[in-house]
């Protein structure tokens, strides 16, 4: 291949939700093996689908599929891909389980386009990989995905739309673009054998209203919680995730870090991380769904005790 070329391909980005909770609460030792058995996994699903892995990046795997070794098929290959890759979590999180450690969840995001396909670096370090607009869609992509979801932009969708069944098509605004991008989840795919995207439970369940403040603060990208704490205000919840009303933050966030107050969780509680969804404005505020991403096991029942002490007494 040139040093430089550019490419069709379909690019797929997985990430695991709720990660950096997990630094918070587990030995590194621990992390460290979570995180191999988990990359071997994956590893073994992209090459069975003739992808490429571009880099990881944290808990973050890029793939690429058509950059080295090209099919017609290369988007139906990254959705297929993506589905093994989200059954297989059964198993990474039935060893941790065996092993007394936290369930991993992730999210993916799926994008077809043009990319620059070049080697980048130095004499001293270089590496081949690609870049441009399309890389940076799928990774906006990627962030608006729910644990155990696969998200496709409308690109991907239209090469694979004869071969996979996908929910109610959701406009949205990614920042880095002034266009709305219109998102499609995938449910189930028929190549190259009839495969569904597992349903992950912690995503449903009952919603109660509940009317509370909340401090919160922002994670980077590079999941470094940022040190100004922020007040928002619970308007309902359930187990895994809340209705909210937050301030204007500029950039708008994507993940945060949770502190409840002691009438709902002991003051020994670790913290909860969460990923928010679907911003819109109420009145001077911004309200937002938020699920949860990361919590130990107390505050997991804590939360569920709450919810369920609702329930009964409504």
């Amino acid at each position: 291949m040139p040093e430089t070329e550019n490419k069709k391909v379909t690019l797929l980005l997985s990430d695991l939700r709720g990660f950096t909770g997990i630094f918070e609460t587990t030995s590194a030792e621990d992390v460290v093996g979570m995180l191999n058995r988990y990359f071997a996994q994956m590893n073994e699903i992209i090459a069975q689908y003739e992808g490429t892995i571009d880099k990881y990046m944290g808990d973050s795997i890029m793939a690429v599929f058509g950059m080295l070794d090209e099919h017609e098929d290369d988007a139906l290959r990254a959705v297929a891909c993506a589905v093994e890759m989200q059954l297989a979590m059964d198993d990474v999180n039935r060893t941790n389980q065996e092993l007394g450690l936290p369930a991993l969840h992730m999210g993916i995001g799926i994008n077809t386009g043009t990319v620059t396909a070049s080697l980048l670096g130095s004499y001293l370090h270089n590496e081949f990989t690609v870049i441009g607009n399309e890389v940076n869609l799928v990774s906006r992509i990627e962030a608006q995905t729910l644990r155990g979801q696969i998200l496709l932009s409308e690109n991907s969708y239209r090469e694979v739309a004869d071969q996979v069944e996908v929910g109610t098509p959701n406009a949205i605004r990614v920042k880095g673009s002034e266009k709305v991008v219109t998102l499609y989840e995938l449910l189930s795919t028929r190549w190259p054998l009839p495969m569904d995207v597992p349903r992950r439970e912690e995503r449903a369940g009952p919603r109660v209203a509940f009317d509370a403040p909340f401090e919160f603060q922002v994670v980077e990208k590079n999941k470094q919680v940022l040190p100004q704490v922020y007040t928002g205000r619970v308007k309902d919840m359930s187990y895994q995730g809340m209705f909210a009303l937050i301030p204007h933050i500029e950039p708008a966030p994507v993940e945060i870090k949770l502190s409840f107050a002691p009438s709902l969780l002991s003051s020994q509680t670790r913290p909860i991380y969460a990923r928010i969804q679907a911003l819109r404005q109420v009145g001077d505020r911004l309200g937002c769904g938020i699920e949860f991403t990361s919590m130990d096991q107390a505050c997991q029942q804590a939360l569920k005790d709450f919810v369920d002490r609702i329930i009964q007494t409504a």
